[in-house]
């Protein structure tokens, strides 16, 4: 058996929040940085839109404020998104600092948009691939930084808790599988940071890439942590639908600047639901798009962006209009076909100010976290800015914390279990959760929906917990282990909200209650996988 790793900071995630927080732990303690693939593979990286932060002159924070409580739809707190937005601009500065690059003016000002359910251009960004830029900026920092030790292809496993030796259930690290051997390891930290994403690959049509399975809300509910309004799934609305664009998204950017969406037929139809019209909030135009789509059956409805100067959209969108040229689509000559596709979990973990969770040493931060700022629907280019703004308290905060370890740490027990032989198990359960997600647990619910929902996960689970306890982990027995165990979570947080708010619609209860809530769950008896 080999001894267990140690550091002072395990961050599981290397997103920009993981990133961020390591880069200024770093300053006081070791970090050890954990990915489960490459560490560019997060959503991150494939952020196309910006950081959302007061800069213009005619913008204020007030403003600033208020579109995001709009959006959040009564349930954002709005101490948090005061705290946000009032640090959005020194962490604008902090990414430049970082050498981010962000779009200029010919006057060499931040060149700033506007996205959906803003009221003034407040969006930094860097053409239409900001979070790949951001993604190279920070990891070129923590290349640079001796303190910080950047684990690949290790995928965490389970956190330890204090509470298997007799004490609290205080977190000192986790059980990580290496992907290239086979072999877990122990990790021994004085505090763990969840920064391990969101949850988009519970669902078949997702933006988010393979990496995000919900792992960080699985094993911080496991452990005993409370997650928070985990009901709230945001459907990016425009999506692009091509056989081979493999949920390729298309950036809310475009709609900022003048793009419009129609039907097949060509008219236009946002006016019938948003004042915005094509610029309305998240919520509104996937829903509005999948009620259009239900009603005409067509495969998808467009983006229109012929209008505009041909020159002017290829300089803006350069990634975009490359990727649709790839696959035969010039978006200078035709609109863009687009779909809704599962984007952004606006609940998470639940935190304190500092990111901190209701486990002692274990924290969350980025969209694996429920801060409270988001509420029932986020506004555009926010998570970045929220990803920035928590990581930096956390670090901050971890100075504090008491180490809490116990005298010998127990290795990883294999026991029986024996190589799987039946892998097909595994991939054809995935693809069961991820579809009856999408039909029952989608853009637009049901009470008969969601109970069908409930019983399928409960009958997945009991299986994908034999199938876990009777053969060796592998990557994707561990994701797919929490993928059941997050879908439950969504599930559960569905059936209790009896209201239609934000980003959770139901047609048995169209109308929004008078006083807003929380859902709020955290096990309080032995985990269950």
């Amino acid at each position: 058996m080999s001894e267990a790793l140690e550091t002072d900071y395990l961050v599981i995630g290397s997103g920009i929040a993981g990133l961020n927080f390591a880069l200024q732990a770093a300053r006081h303690g070791r970090v050890v940085v954990l990915t489960k693939k490459h560490p560019a593979d997060t959503n991150t990286n494939w952020a196309q839109g910006g950081v959302a932060a007061v800069l213009a002159p005619d913008d204020t924070l007030e403003q600033h404020i208020a579109d995001t409580l709009t959006v959040g739809d009564g349930l954002c707190e709005r101490e948090v998104v005061e705290r946000c937005v009032q640090e959005g601009p020194a962490q604008v500065e902090r990414l430049l600092a970082l050498g981010v690059k962000l779009a200029r003016t010919a006057d060499n000002q931040l060149d700033l948009t506007r996205e959906g359910g803003h009221s003034r251009r407040r969006v930094v960004h860097y053409e239409d691939v900001t979070g790949r830029e951001i993604q190279r900026a920070l990891l070129a920092a923590v290349a640079a930084e001796p303190n910080i030790t950047m684990l690949d292809e290790h995928i965490a496993v389970d956190l330890l808790s204090m509470a298997k030796y007799g004490g609290e259930p205080a977190c000192f690290g986790a059980y990580v599988l290496c992907r290239r051997t086979g072999v877990v390891k122990t990790l021994v930290a004085k505090a763990t940071v969840l920064a391990s994403g969101g949850t988009g690959k519970v669902y078949i049509y997702t933006s988010n890439p393979d990496v995000a399975t919900g792992d960080g809300i699985a094993m911080a509910y496991r452990m005993g942590a409370a997650v928070a309004d985990l009901e709230f799934v945001q459907f990016h609305p425009t999506v692009l639908y091509h056989p081979h664009a493999g949920s390729f998204l298309i950036s809310e950017a475009l709609r900022g600047e003048g793009g419009i969406l129609r039907l097949a037929t060509g008219e236009t139809f946002m006016e019938n639901y948003h004042p915005l019209k094509s610029l309305g909030p998240r919520d509104v135009v996937a829903r509005a798009i999948d009620n259009e789509l239900k009603k005409s059956g067509a495969d998808s409805v467009f983006l229109d962006m012929t209008h505009l100067e041909p020159a002017f959209v290829r300089k803006r969108f350069p990634n975009i209009h490359e990727r649709c040229l790839a696959l035969g689509l010039d978006i200078t000559q035709k609109p863009i076909p687009v779909v809704p596709a599962a984007h952004y979990m606006c609940g998470g973990v639940k935190t304190d100010e500092h990111g901190q969770t209701t486990v002692r040493n274990l924290y969350a931060i980025g969209e694996v976290a429920y801060t409270g700022l988001h509420g029932a629907c986020r506004l555009a280019s926010n998570s970045l800015l929220e990803g920035m703004v928590y990581s930096t308290r956390a670090a901050e905060h971890v100075r504090t914390v008491e180490s809490l370890r116990p005298a010998k740490v127990a290795p990883w027990q294999a026991g029986s279990a024996a190589d799987s032989n039946d892998a097909i198990v595994v991939a054809l359960n995935w693809e069961e959760i991820r579809r009856f997600m999408w039909s029952y647990v989608g853009i637009v619910r049901s009470d008969k929906r969601i109970e069908r929902a409930r019983r399928r996960i409960e009958v997945l689970r009991d299986e994908i917990q034999e199938y876990y306890w009777d053969f060796k982990i592998t990557s994707d027995l561990v994701e797919l282990r929490n993928l059941a165990l997050v879908a439950n979570l969504i599930i559960e947080s569905a059936r209790r909200r009896k209201e239609s708010r934000g980003l959770h619609y139901t047609v048995d209860y169209p109308e929004k209650a008078a006083t807003a809530r929380h859902t709020e769950l955290q096990l309080t008896h032995g985990p269950r996988g």
